[in-house]
């Protein structure tokens, strides 16, 4: 019949203010129109109760609009996909039960007039005459297109640009602004729009754009004359139909029914009032008159019986958002339960005297091909981007390495995973329900003191580190990967054994985590590995330092495109196929932005030292979420160099993202560096797409945060690296208790900077664009603390090593804006550095040979700092 609706229990939250970010004056005076209340009037106050079902109809921003309805009603809403139930079910719970007081309908991805697209919501709109809809984006077409109105496209496809709005001042835009300089900006996602002209008698137009001229956001924050532009201070708010009829409509109602749609998305963070628009949604709801006699009847655990035991029975349809979790999860049981006991030593003011972070890493993990180690490398640490870098290699008795394959490239098919321990020894088991669940599993799994890393400034203190692959997705709502990939979906270590640095103090702290068993460890050695690492530490900072333990700036060097000899999976001219393809998706409105990718390869016919590449890697391209990774038996390396934060979780429960989108290179003097600085930072097509990704992200969090704790502390802030500069947001929020560390994960993964949005269209559509797998590129590396802790980059700028075949992943956020031949220059930029840095290894490897040939000395096996070749075969 029907499955289980999405649900957040969560303690009700005081009711902010109305308004928006910017202010202006009041509202017109205007004629209203009136609707005859369904029951008696009630007090008018914020402290009522409103309960919203709220259709989601596939798309990225959904759960900002929960976020928002969450904290004005002062109860979650409950959120369902517009094919989760069946429309007998919702006649059920609407008219039988009474369950929901209002239906807000979602923005999402392509048009009313196709039945996959809009799903349950054109039954709704057609039945539910006597309860009070709200539609954006789509959901407002939609109430257009079931009463016959024409749906064409926009004169041109806008996402993430702002429009001034011009409103009748009608109820849903009460005590908000109307009109040009009013300061009631919104932002627009769409490429389709309702046909003024079609509107038949059953419609009023509510809103419109005051001008066919869109703007970024920074213009509007800074002031028009910051950019030279003219300000026009004309303010006539007069509504006159005539002037209105070649505007973009932005509103409409129905002139009967309580059902309002707006073509603009007020839960956007750039919209302004936006949280005004539901605070009036909210009053118009009870003015009409809430659906239930007594409060206590509104209580979210308290809906109806069956509703709930629905809840109690089943997950979210695709795991979209996991729900009443101490319901459904199931607790570990004794014997799979593992008590850990960590042991760490901190010793001060050591790191620089010892050579730095390199240095270390290569004098304690180096040897034998550094085979088997990782290095989490904040090798970027000005501006306070990043403090702690953590290293390490095989250790005691719980380390082991994991390796999971999608046995199909399907949802829900599950997949084998390896394992194989400190010994060598290989298990291999087949996880029906994925990698996501074992992990989850995983982490539940682990009890310890907490006392036990009291004093330690830093959230990783053991555990599981490594790389999640984009193939990942298909645990996380999509449908299917269509290229398989040839490295692992995932691969990580459990490190036991650890080394972190403290950037800023200079401190380097030894970690030594073991399991206990009836009181007694399994790690007899944890105090000798932590004694034996110290002594090697205290030696290296005795010992002269070396040329090689040592940073120096690189030498300025250009990468030859014509002369390279690595290989784009799709050619120019394919790409600028690719990129029209693109663009004519989004003029359809099947996405608002995809983040188009290319893949460039090579085969080595010679050894190349991989260490050394990632020494030089990090060396010209610095970066705070840098990593190495290093699987011997997978015959693969991970050499990265990525910027972007793609998802962290701290003691506190704070969830922090830092996505990029807007990049350009750094200029050749000053004057020139300032100017393309200052050109990507009003670039309204690099705003848009930032903006439109600030939004998924804030969406992502919104799923699994508590009510109104999703924040954008930072908005498109310009950050400077020794190559390009780069367009960054920073969005916070606070994880809700009862959901786990893996299910924020989840919730968020991929990074929407790597797929556009919404997210699962986009996918889907990039899938069927792109020429191959992903891979390690586009996922994340970083660290799982068996504490429940994390950190995860997004895997960009990186050099991926599997078998003798070195990879470098590029791409970039194509949208309405886009120019083709700026996308494949855009991309080229990405993977410049990467490229240029394998070739500059491949000439060194050659020019050491002959040297050692040309005198008759050395043995070819290393370089003198204890870095080995890695051997592969020629193709």
């Amino acid at each position: 019949m029907a499955t289980a609706a999405r649900w957040i229990s969560s303690p009700a939250v005081s009711v902010s203010g109305g308004g928006g970010a910017l202010g202006g004056p009041a509202s017109i005076p205007c004629r209203r129109l009136r609707l005859r209340p369904l029951m008696v009037r009630r007090r008018e106050s914020g402290d009522e109760l409103v309960r919203t079902l709220l259709i989601d109809n596939y798309d990225s921003y959904t759960y900002n609009i929960f976020q928002e309805l969450s904290v004005v009603n002062r109860l979650p809403p409950v959120v369902i996909y517009n094919d989760e139930w069946t429309w007998e079910y919702i006649h059920h719970c609407l008219y039988g039960n009474k369950s929901f007081d209002n239906i807000v309908i979602s923005p999402g991805p392509g048009s009313p007039m196709c039945p996959t697209d809009i799903g349950v919501c054109l039954h709704i709109l057609r039945e539910c005459g006597d309860i009070p809809i709200l539609g954006v984006c789509l959901g407002h077409q939609a109430l257009g297109f079931v009463h016959g109105a024409k749906i064409t496209h926009a004169p041109e496809p806008i996402h993430g640009r702002l429009s001034e709005i011009q409103h009748t001042g009608c109820d849903l835009f009460d005590k908000i602004p109307s009109g040009k300089n009013s300061g009631f900006k919104v932002v627009r996602y769409h490429s389709l729009v309702i046909e003024p002209d079609s509107l038949s008698d059953e419609l009023v137009p509510i809103a419109w754009a005051t001008s066919d001229r869109t703007t970024s956001f920074l213009q509007i924050i800074n002031g028009a004359s910051n950019l030279g532009l003219s300000n026009n201070n004309n303010n006539n708010n007069n509504i006159n139909n005539s002037n209105n009829n070649n505007k973009v409509l932005m509103g409409v109602m129905h002139s009967t029914k309580p059902h309002y749609g707006v073509q603009f998305h007020p839960e956007s963070i750039a919209t302004s009032y936006g949280r005004q628009i539901f605070e009036n949604f909210k009053k118009m709801t009870i003015d009409f008159g809430l659906r239930t006699k007594i409060l206590q009847d509104r209580k979210v655990s308290d809906v109806n019986g069956k509703l709930n035991g629905s809840l109690k029975a089943t997950k979210a349809v695709n795991n979209r958002l996991i729900v009443q979790n101490d319901l459904i999860r199931v607790e570990p049981t004794e014997n799979e339960i593992k008590y850990l006991k960590l042991k760490w030593k901190k010793i001060e003011g050591l790191a620089n005297k010892a050579g730095g972070s390199g240095n270390i890493f290569r004098e304690i993990f180096g040897d034998n091909n550094a085979k088997d180690t990782f290095w989490l490398d904040s090798s970027s640490t000005d501006h306070n981007r990043a403090r702690f870098s953590f290293m390490g290699g095989k250790g005691g008795p719980l380390w082991k390495q994991i390796s999971f394959r999608l046995i199909d490239q399907k949802c829900k098919t599950g997949g084998n995973l390896l394992i194989r321990d400190v010994n060598g020894s290989v298990t291999t088991r087949f996880l029906k329900d994925g990698f996501f669940d074992f992990l989850n599993k995983e982490i539940e799994s682990f009890k310890y003191d907490e006392k036990d890393f009291e004093g330690l400034p830093f959230g990783f203190y053991g555990g599981f580190v490594g790389f999640l692959g984009y193939g990942l997705k298909v645990e996380c709502g999509a449908s299917s990967n269509k290229h398989k990939s040839n490295s692992p979906d995932a691969c990580l270590f459990f490190s036991d054994n650890l080394i972190a640095i403290d950037h800023l103090n200079n401190d380097i702290y030894l970690l030594s985590l073991h399991h206990i068993n009836n009181h007694r460890t399994t790690n007899p050695n944890q105090n000798q590995w932590i004694s034996e690492t110290e002594k090697k530490l205290i030696r290296l900072a005795t010992q002269p330092k070396t040329p090689n333990g040592k940073s120096t700036k690189p030498k300025p060097t250009s990468f030859n495109w014509q002369n390279s000899t690595f290989t784009p999976e799709k050619s120019k001219t394919e790409y600028l196929n690719s990129v029209r393809k693109c663009l004519s998706l989004i003029t359809e409105g099947e996405s608002y932005e995809l983040c188009l990718t290319n893949q460039i390869k090579k085969r080595l016919k010679k050894e190349i030292n991989l260490l050394k590449l990632y020494f030089k890697l990090r060396e010209r391209n610095p970066a705070p979420y840098a990593a190495w990774l290093n699987f011997d038996q997978e015959k693969l390396a991970v050499c990265c160099s990525s910027p972007e934060r793609f998802l962290k979780l701290d003691g506190l429960g704070v969830l922090e993202a830092k996505p990029i989108k807007g990049t350009v290179s750094r200029g050749n003097t000053l004057e020139e560096d300032q100017r393309l600085k200052l050109q990507l930072q009003y670039s309204e097509k690099d705003q848009a797409e930032n903006l439109m990704i600030v939004d998924l992200l804030r969406n992502d969090l919104g799923r699994v945060c508590q009510p109104g704790t999703v924040q954008v502390p930072l908005l498109m802030e310009i950050q400077s690296y020794s190559t390009v500069h780069t367009m960054v947001s920073t969005i916070t929020g606070h994880k809700q208790s009862h959901i786990t560390p893996v299910d924020c994960i989840k919730s968020a993964f991929p990074g929407g900077s790597m797929t556009g949005a919404p997210k699962l269209r986009s996918m889907e559509l990039l899938d069927s664009i792109e020429s191959g797998p992903r891979g390690v590129y586009s996922g994340s590396v970083g660290f799982i603390c068996y504490s429940g802790g994390f950190d995860l980059n997004v895997v960009i700028r990186t050099v991926v090593w599997e078998d003798g075949e070195v990879s470098v992943g590029a791409g970039g956020a194509v949208v309405g804006m886009s120019e083709e031949e700026e996308e494949w220059e855009e991309m080229r930029l990405k993977a410049k550095v990467p490229l240029m840095v394998v070739e500059q290894i491949e000439r060194q490897m050659e020019e050491e040979e002959f040297d050692v040939a040309g005198t008759g000395t050395g043995t070819g096996t290393g370089t003198g700092t204890g870095m080995s070749f890695v051997r592969v075969e020629s193709s």
